[in-house]
């Protein structure tokens, strides 16, 4: 019977027990020195405060990730990964206490001495444990024996590969070469152990968990392959085929899934657990809802003032291309004059974005007031600090759009795209991006503009969204709004 290995979350519950130990051990020891041999659960303070870490370590864990790839990380990764967990925690911790009001009363020594600890404390044991388990790996302590099984074309390609890629879960014990019927030597260190003749008796008498079957059928293998391929289910030993996959798709995450009768391999530039979903889309709703008590406190204030200047409809819509190209109406405050989408064509030559693929110029004439002068007038204003964009909070909340995502492209600028364009359409629009808080209007570029936002699609995390809205917030007070 196959042991599924355990995945997401669970792959390095170890781990996060260390932590959660650390923290408690660095707890006690901090508040030891500072108020001498007494027990620090016993004052209700400081009970809840290591009650309410341990569900701060685990909101950490989760959201940030702060355990990938940790059993490949070196000694200076590790540094600098357990300074970010121990930051964040501790950050998460002094908001608490001022929330509650009793960051007077928690003493600060105890506080910072328990930063220091737990920094220390995680940075050793996670290292300690590594080594552990590399020890056990090397004695082959709880691994699965594995058996390679192809040919002389693949073999060295194959095993390469897998002794590369195999962290500590297998002990891969030989190879049968299903296109020889002679024996002989090693291949990468692994001893050839069957041809096809007496692959199926080794698969039967010998010590074999699994099997790994790389092979490209041949004309005079065919017995061979058909052979094998029967008796490995009879004697219920567990069998990984490989699939391949196009050089096009190396790139692209993958997953395996079940659609209809068929077996089929999912592969996507990232993919999106339905806990990081309901994340990202709980802090859409909780923004959208912010937003939108703005958006109609802005209007109260705004919407006479666009009126008087420019009189017409206080609200923009248009219609954007959204995910996959599908089709919404985006919603701002005009900032605009009411014939700006006729002066567009007129005012084309001046675009500052080369190829045409977005349309971006200095002191754009459209805008309601420019013609006091750059910057001036209701329009430029609004533009300077994004308030034309809060009326899309309604699209966030209708679930059109997200907070951060890739901007929407109008219908024109859509059909302007080339394939690899297409790309940034594969997520939700977004409020705000990776490529607006990397230069925001300096941008003029369209092929940095892709770029950034496929490095925000392979790249994505909840801290990863959490980090570029504190960007935008800041880049909006400091008058870097859109143009």
């Amino acid at each position: 019977m196959y042991r599924k290995r355990a995945r997401g979350w669970l792959k390095h519950i170890d781990f996060w027990c260390i932590d959660l130990v650390c923290f408690q051990l660095a707890f006690m020891i901090s508040y030891v020195m500072r108020h001498g041999y007494a027990n620090p659960y016993g004052l209700l303070l400081y009970r809840n405060t290591a009650i309410i870490a341990v569900f701060v370590q685990i909101f950490t864990f989760l959201f940030f990730n702060t355990f990938h790839n940790v059993l490949r990380r070196g000694y200076y990764r590790e540094f600098i990964n357990t300074l970010k967990t121990t930051m964040i925690v501790m950050m998460i911790i002094v908001f608490y206490l001022f929330t509650i009001r009793q960051g007077g009363t928690y003493s600060r020594i105890v506080l910072i001495a328990n930063t220091g600890y737990y920094w220390a404390l995680i940075y050793l044991f996670r290292n300690i444990w590594k080594y552990i388990l590399r020890e056990q790996a090397r004695r082959n302590v709880g691994r699965c024996s594995m058996v390679l099984i192809t040919t002389r074309e693949q073999v060295r390609k194959t095993l390469t590969k897998l002794i590369e890629r195999n962290v500590n879960e297998y002990q891969i014990l030989g190879v049968i070469l299903l296109d020889r019927k002679e024996m002989f030597g090693e291949i990468c260190g692994v001893p050839v152990v069957a041809n096809r003749d007496t692959a199926a008796e080794y698969l039967c008498r010998g010590w074999v968990d699994e099997v790994f079957i790389d092979v490209i059928p041949q004309k005079d293998m065919a017995g061979s392959l058909e052979e094998i391929m029967q008796v490995i289910p009879q004697m219920n030993i567990v069998a990984h085929l490989r699939i391949d996959i196009p050089e096009e798709f190396h790139g692209q995450k993958r997953e395996l899934q079940r659609i209809g009768d068929y077996a089929v391999l999912t592969m996507s530039a990232n993919t999106l657990s339905i806990r990081d979903a309901l994340m990202k889309r709980l802090l859409d709703i909780i923004g959208g809802l912010v937003g939108c008590m703005l958006a109609v406190l802005l209007t109260v204030i705004l919407g006479p003032v666009i009126y008087l200047k420019s009189p017409g409809n206080i609200f923009f819509s248009q219609v954007r291309v959204g995910r996959n190209g599908k089709r919404f109406k985006i919603y701002k405050f005009r900032s605009m004059k009411r014939n700006a989408d006729a002066l567009k064509a007129e005012l084309a030559g001046q675009n500052e974005v080369e190829d045409g693929m977005m349309f971006k110029i200095a002191n754009d004439p459209r805008i309601i007031g420019s013609e006091k002068g750059p910057g001036k007038g209701i329009g430029n204003f609004i533009r300077k600090y994004s308030l034309d964009e809060f009326p899309q909070f309604f699209n966030i909340l209708k679930g059109d759009m997200s907070l951060v995502g890739t901007r929407p492209p109008t219908e024109d600028e859509w059909e302007k795209y080339d394939y690899h364009h297409r790309s940034r359409m594969s997520i939700k629009p977004g409020l705000t991006g990776m490529w607006q808080v990397s230069g925001r209007s300096d941008i003029k570029d369209f092929e940095e503009v892709v770029a950034l936002d496929k490095q925000y699609i392979e790249e994505w995390s909840f801290g990863l969204d959490l980090k570029i809205l504190l960007k935008t917030i800041w880049a909006v007070f400091q008058k870097e709004g859109a143009r």
